[in-house]
């Protein structure tokens, strides 16, 4: 890819045409890009290197670590972040938000939005885990604020008021 030419990203249902060498850099993470090009501050850097798990979004449906992934890298992918759980239509919380909510599933929030959405990618392929696969999908994030009991009751709720 040389300079100039154009970075396409479907973040939360928009395309975004980036031009690489002026809005993007061939260095510039897609958490970078999130944050500092798009706005979008949902998405957090922890670590910074791939280790905690709040960069965490969904790349093509699936959990990626957007700060080890590059732009360039995302060329033609569709990317959600927590910002694209809300429902653009009502401005409803996702029930996983709001499950979170309820169960006091954060307290600082920092890693909130990476759990939030690992837990979703589980859910969309997994409608009805049990707690080991909650866990295990669960098992890259970091946080010293929460008891994480309390993310467990959250994602159950979600589950348990699947049809």
């Amino acid at each position: 890819m040389s300079k100039g030419e154009v970075i396409r990203l479907k973040v939360n249902g928009r395309l975004y045409e980036l031009v690489r060498g002026k809005e993007v850099q061939p260095w510039h993470t897609l958490a970078y890009t999130l944050r500092e090009v798009l706005g979008l501050t949902g998405t957090k850097v922890g670590c910074d290197r791939g280790a905690c798990g709040a960069c965490t979004v969904l790349m093509d449906g699936r959990p990626i670590l957007s700060c080890m992934a590059l732009t360039v890298e995302c060329d033609g992918k569709e990317i959600t972040t927590i910002e694209g759980l809300e429902d653009p239509s009502s401005g409803e919380l996702h029930p996983l938000q709001e499950a979170f909510i309820r169960h006091t599933a954060f307290q600082c929030g920092f890693c909130t939005p990476g759990i939030i959405m690992s837990a979703k990618a589980l859910l969309e392929e997994n409608p009805h885990p049990g707690e080991g696969d909650i866990k295990e999908a669960l098992s890259g994030h970091f946080c010293r604020c929460i008891s994480h009991y309390h993310v467990l009751e959250a994602v159950k709720e979600v589950i348990g008021g699947r049809k």
